[in-house]
């Protein structure tokens, strides 16, 4: 038997809701990966160090993050980064190099398509 699992915060449900809702409406399969990432446990969630992304992304890149994106190592190029939460450290680091942090729910309003995104994990 499958376990119910109901999300505490009201935000998360929220955004799964919507992601679902964006990935029937524009017939792409990103949104409803990420929704179901989201619906695992918390402690399943993304944790990824700006060294990795230094590592796998190249300049102008745009990368979703279904969890964390935390502040550790450097980054030598500007690029845009969605996720649920940025550490202080993260957020300074990416604006450093003028890059962009954005929610994930600003990222589907703005490219609801989900075209030139990579999930990062």
């Amino acid at each position: 038997m499958k376990k119910n699992s109901i999300k505490s915060n009201p935000q998360i449900s929220d955004l799964i809701s919507k992601l679902k809702r964006t990935s029937r409406e524009q017939d792409v399969n990103i949104w409803r990966d990420v929704a179901m990432r989201l619906e695992k446990p918390r402690k399943s969630y993304a944790e990824v160090n700006i060294s990795k992304i230094n590592r796998y992304a190249s300049e102008g890149e745009i990368l979703l993050v279904p969890g964390k994106v935390l502040g550790s190592g450097v980054l030598e190029f500007a690029v845009s980064v969605a996720a649920l939460n940025f550490s202080e450290a993260a957020i300074d680091k990416i604006a450093a190099v003028s890059g962009r942090c954005m929610s994930i729910e600003e990222l589907v309003e703005s490219n609801p398509t989900g075209s030139m995104i990579r999930i990062l994990r």
